[in-house]
């Protein structure tokens, strides 16, 4: 058994279970594949796949190797980023839900290049269930979101408290300041952000602690879209309260309160409990923690 045949098994996996599109990608023929994976059955005395008309199927052993094939490809990745660019000045690879990406990340990088000059740093901005997964399978080194993780495999470090804010139109007939019973709060009409956004997860879960269904009449990936159409009249929208401090101080809308919700949340740093945290991503993780004691935060206009 070799890192070679864990390439191949993770490949076909990849592929869909298709030996002939692993092949091509692997530039190997299929039967080298074919064989590669019998190596490693007859090597466990398991069956990675069931073959039925035709096709793999992952049996549950199969599902098992794949978990720790990952993790083995991953560290085996880490020591080869690691030793081979030893004397380099290395790269950075982050990811951000959205909320974080657009209000904070851009400041942390700018910190961050500041203090490593010659090192790249690589940013992906996706929801956060979609950064879990890339941290999976080391596709990044750390990542910010705004929920608690959801996979076990991953080490999460809560570094920053935020709260949402409930945003209305200022017009009438909402008003500043304005308490609204949990009856009322539910007729209103929601703007929220898309399903799997930290910002989404925390709305609902208040509201299913409350026993409070909202439908939503507006979706999207984007708080800025949200905010103007508050501003527009459209309905109320649940938002990060940094991200419409701005609109809050100009009057462009107001914040409104429910009786006995609070909606508060962390900001977690999120890394694979086998990644070695090396100096760049140790230095990157300080800047984040303490990036409110030694700079300004930027505050969001409210406008496209």
């Amino acid at each position: 058994m070799t890192i070679k045949h864990i390439r191949i098994f993770l490949m076909v996996c990849e592929c869909g279970n298709s030996i002939s599109k692993a092949a091509k990608r692997l530039y190997m023929t299929q039967p080298s594949v074919s064989i590669a994976i019998q190596e490693i059955e007859r090597h466990y005395g398991i069956m990675l796949f069931d073959r039925i008309a035709r096709r793999l199927y992952l049996t549950d052993a199969g599902n098992e190797f794949l978990e720790y094939a990952l993790r083995i490809s991953a560290l085996f990745d880490d020591m080869e980023k690691g030793l081979r660019n030893w004397d380099s000045f290395g790269v950075l690879r982050v990811g951000a839900s959205i909320t974080i990406g657009s209000q904070f990340m851009p400041s942390y990088v700018e910190a961050f290049t500041a203090m490593h000059p010659n090192t790249k740093t690589q940013v992906l901005i996706e929801s956060s269930n979609k950064l879990e997964q890339k941290l999976v399978t080391n596709e990044l080194d750390i990542a910010l979101v705004e929920t608690p993780i959801h996979e076990t495999c991953l080490t999460a470090e809560a570094y920053m408290e935020d709260y949402l804010e409930i945003i209305t139109p200022a017009r009438h007939p909402f008003k500043p300041g304005q308490v609204m019973t949990k009856d009322e709060f539910q007729r209103q009409n929601f703007l929220l952000r898309e399903h799997g956004s930290g910002t989404r997860e925390i709305f609902e879960q208040v509201m299913q602690n409350e026993g409070i269904s909202v439908n939503p009449t507006w979706e999207g990936t984007s708080t800025t879209a949200l905010v103007n159409a508050v501003m527009h009249g459209i309905g109320i929208a649940a938002v990060p309260r940094r991200m419409v401090s701005g609109p809050l101080e100009r009057g462009l809308v107001y914040a409104l309160k429910v009786e006995d919700l609070q909606f508060k949340r962390q900001f977690y740093i999120v890394y694979h409990k086998d990644k070695r945290l090396t100096k760049l991503i140790q230095d990157f993780i300080h800047i984040c923690k303490f990036y409110e004691l030694d700079y300004s935060l930027p505050k969001y206009s409210g406008l496209i």
